[in-house]
């Protein structure tokens, strides 16, 4: 079926599936699709709903970035990637939904874009990242950056998660955390 002769699923109508599974694996069927997604929380609250080219890649993305609210997911895929359509159904599903999700509204950087480190540095680091040299400011946000990936990585092998993940290098550099 095309694009063109595609009929929507409605969000209610999608079945919920566990974000990690029995085996601590994200679900694997969606590597490399093109689709919709919703996140749901642990009391299968909607959180977010996005679309992306590989959603695969962007659950991981999301499940870093927001672990606590990342439980359960509901997925649309299309066959070829089509800005309009994915763009239709997200907001589609946000109608029914009755509200734009927090994700979608005043949370929507805490989704997609990489973790700022900085926001947890102590105040003698935030001193020391405005009095040092270049060198000792990178060492600085390098440190800050490896310790929010070390509890971000502590707090999924709590919630079962078996996979690996692996973090940006150049990005930690600057007080930044995203999956490479």
């Amino acid at each position: 079926m095309t694009n063109d002769e595609w009929q929507m699923t409605s969000l209610t109508d999608l079945e919920a599936i566990p974000y990690i599974d029995a085996n601590g694996q994200l679900p694997a069927q969606f590597q490399g699709k093109v689709g919709v997604y919703a996140i749901f929380d642990s009391d299968k609250i909607l959180q977010y709903i996005g679309y992306s080219r590989d959603i695969y890649l962007s659950f991981q993305q999301h499940l870093v970035r927001r672990s606590q609210k990342c439980y359960w997911l509901k997925v649309e895929t299309i066959e070829r990637p089509n800005r309009t359509v994915l763009e239709n159904i997200r907001q589609a599903w946000i109608e029914e939904h009755g509200s734009v999700p927090p994700g979608n509204g005043a949370q929507a950087a805490e989704w997609t874009q990489p973790i700022d480190a900085k926001l947890s540095l102590a105040s003698e680091e935030e001193k020391s990242l405005v009095d040092g040299d270049e060198l000792t400011k990178m060492k600085i946000l390098k440190a800050a950056a490896r310790r929010v990936e070390a509890e971000i990585l502590s707090q999924l092998q709590t919630r079962g998660l078996q996979m690996q993940l692996r973090f940006n290098p150049k990005l930690k550099e600057q007080g930044l955390l995203d999956l490479k």
